[in-house]
């Protein structure tokens, strides 16, 4: 297990939550590289499945879903990380991986703001845009996740079989430099003033290790309806990849957009097209 670096990251602490889950965990903070699910991805293929914990403070070619770019990089001398980056690698064996990222989502969520407004009272701050990243009630994103998983050897692919997957996590902690861009992306410190990378992730971390074992035991339903109290596009008009335009109308047990559109309501997976509001 690494020390802590400048940055004063909880490695110990994190690591003292999750060993008795995770038999073997380890946990890895990096002053920069790459890209952490890269690297682990990396490790896999190389036969390394250790359960692995890894933070870095500069990430120089992140990925995001459909192959988008996601860097982050600490102040230049002021030790301040603007972002949290890590990336969670495990192996795990879910009858169904549907939905995994979506209950990804909702563990970061519930970490980041716990408390939701009494019914009736508003949104809660941090919303879920279906199917991978996290945006605050008014209408901007906070950041994002990347899930991979890779075969092990010996493994035929059938369900139930263990994979090692590797979940990343980008959030903005501080603002970010907006040059260039119409709407600024949101940042962990107007949700919370007193968070910082080190302490975000001390919150994330073990219950997100929960929430993938639980998932793997019993899929997304469980999910489904703390899913449903932060669902960004409920209700909403949306325009589908292929230029399709309907209402959205929540997500299944197994984490299926359902959009209504004129030929009727039409299922949606992530591994088919993108939705954004309109």
């Amino acid at each position: 297990m690494s020390t802590a670096t400048p940055a004063h990251w909880p490695a110990e602490d994190i690591w003292q939550a999750i060993a008795p889950l995770l038999p073997g965990f380890t946990v890895e903070v990096l002053p920069h590289i790459d890209s952490t699910n890269t690297e682990l991805m990396r490790r896999a293929r190389g036969g390394l499945l250790e359960p692995t914990l890894l933070v870095t403070e500069e990430q120089t070619a992140g990925r995001g879903r459909l192959g988008r770019d996601w860097h982050s990089a600490a102040y230049q001398g002021t030790g301040a990380v603007p972002a949290l980056t890590f990336s969670l690698g495990l192996p795990l064996a879910p009858h169904d991986w549907s939905g995994l990222s979506l209950a990804v989502g909702v563990s970061v969520a519930e970490s980041l703001q716990p408390v939701l407004p009494p019914a009736g009272s508003g949104q809660p701050r941090i919303l879920l845009k279906w199917p991978n990243d996290l945006w605050t009630d008014d209408g901007r994103k906070l950041g994002g996740i990347l899930v991979e998983t890779a075969s092990l050897a010996g493994a035929s692919g059938t369900a139930g079989e263990p994979r090692y997957v590797v979940v990343g996590i980008g959030l903005n902690v501080l603002p970010v430099l907006t040059q260039g861009l119409r709407t600024p992306p949101a940042c962990l410190r107007e949700v919370d003033a007193t968070l910082t990378a080190a302490r975000a992730l001390q919150r994330i971390a073990a219950p997100l290790v929960q929430a993938l074992l639980g998932f793997a035991e019993h899929g997304f339903a469980p999910f489904q309806a703390r899913f449903a109290r932060r669902d960004l596009l409920a209700g909403r008009a949306v325009t589908l990849s292929d230029s399709t335009q309907g209402t959205a109308h929540g997500v299944t047990d197994d984490g299926t957009l359902l959009v209504h559109t004129a030929r009727g309501m039409q299922p949606v997976t992530s591994a088919e097209i993108s939705v954004r509001p309109q």
